[in-house]
């Protein structure tokens, strides 16, 4: 477990905290790792999160979204106590039953699906696995199959 105390400063519109050196190289020594986005877990007054660490314009941040800040009930600012922990546990995104089938019916979209790069995949699948209607699943499942082959823009991009 470690905990620090800290100043939830803003960069763009994206609120975090810094670690401090000790709390980090602790968190590295539990990963096995000092590089790329790294999974943790904590609480931030108290309340419970998952995040991950990223090294953004040469500092490590705690990025703190909108529901960390609104449960602890603090801002861009204030000071909150937080308990930081590696996250061992795998993060997987489930395909939605939706797309997986749009795919198996299209098997030159699914060979481009699998040819795109992991952080591809999961953005698409967690895009649709956060949509709340079937129309716009359904919408959406097609628009992504028109991104696979070039003919539509999806995730903010216009091809993949």
């Amino acid at each position: 477990m470690k905990a620090f105390s800290a100043a939830i400063e803003i960069i763009g519109i994206n609120p975090y905290v810094l670690l401090p050196e000790k709390v980090l190289q602790n968190i590295f020594n539990d990963a096995g790792k000092d590089r790329g986005p790294i999974p943790v877990n904590g609480t931030i007054d108290g309340h419970p999160f998952r995040q991950t660490l990223v090294k953004y314009a040469g500092c490590w941040r705690l990025y703190l979204n909108g529901n960390m800040r609104t449960a602890c009930g603090k801002d861009v600012g204030d000071r909150a106590k937080i308990v930081l922990n590696y996250d061992a546990l795998e993060r997987i995104t489930p395909m939605h039953p939706a797309l997986a089938e749009a795919l198996q019916k299209n098997k030159a979209a699914h060979q481009l699906f699998k040819q795109l790069p992991p952080y591809m995949q999961k953005e698409m699948m967690r895009y649709i696995n956060n949509l709340k209607t079937r129309a716009s699943i359904e919408k959406n499942v097609n628009k992504a199959l028109g991104f696979l082959f070039g003919k539509e823009k999806f995730i903010g991009r216009y091809h993949p």
